[in-house]
């Protein structure tokens, strides 16, 4: 069975987060919506679920953080190219998030441009341009660069309470 991974984002403007994201390219799955949450289909195995802050308080009774002003997770997609990765940025800026809220990252063998949603959830569309060479000498980012193309999925970075970091890969 195919791993699935459903990220929950809590928002303050339902209808507007639906059409940025549908404007990125997710789908919404009406028979998982309704007036406080909303299911945006990134891929078969990837889902982000929109919340009201009334919804997500069902689920734990931690303050939401403001993500214009803090950062708690970086949310990195994987692009078939440069140009969808250029394109989805500019579709983010367009629909009311913010383009490249970091430089843009081109590393030769991949690049990635980062965009807040409107609610200032991060994002980062990554391209890879070659998979890095087993017979090349192996750095920690080319290893998490080789993961990532394997996965060809997502790769969450998760900054965890005490300071530590790890990483969710869609396996």
């Amino acid at each position: 069975m195919i791993k699935m991974i459903f990220v929950n984002l809590p928002v303050t403007n339902l209808p507007r987060a639906m059409k940025f994201y549908e404007a990125i390219g997710a789908t919404n799955n009406p028979g998982f919506t309704d007036e406080t949450d909303a299911c945006m289909v990134i891929s078969d195995a990837i889902y982000v679920m929109l919340l009201t802050h009334n919804k997500w308080r069902q689920f734990t009774n931690r303050t939401i953080p403001d993500a214009h002003t803090s950062a708690q997770v970086l949310l990195c997609l994987s692009c078939d190219s440069r140009e969808a990765v250029d394109a989805m940025n500019a579709a983010a800026g367009a629909n009311g998030g913010k383009s490249d809220v970091s430089p843009a990252q081109d590393h030769g063998f991949m690049f990635g441009r980062t965009f807040a949603d409107p609610d200032g959830h991060i994002w980062e569309p990554k391209g890879w341009t070659r998979r890095p060479s087993r017979h090349t000498p192996e750095t920690k980012n080319q290893r998490v660069v080789a993961l990532a193309t394997i996965q060809r999925d997502l790769c969450l970075i998760l900054t965890i309470e005490d300071g530590r970091s790890g990483a969710i890969q869609h396996a």
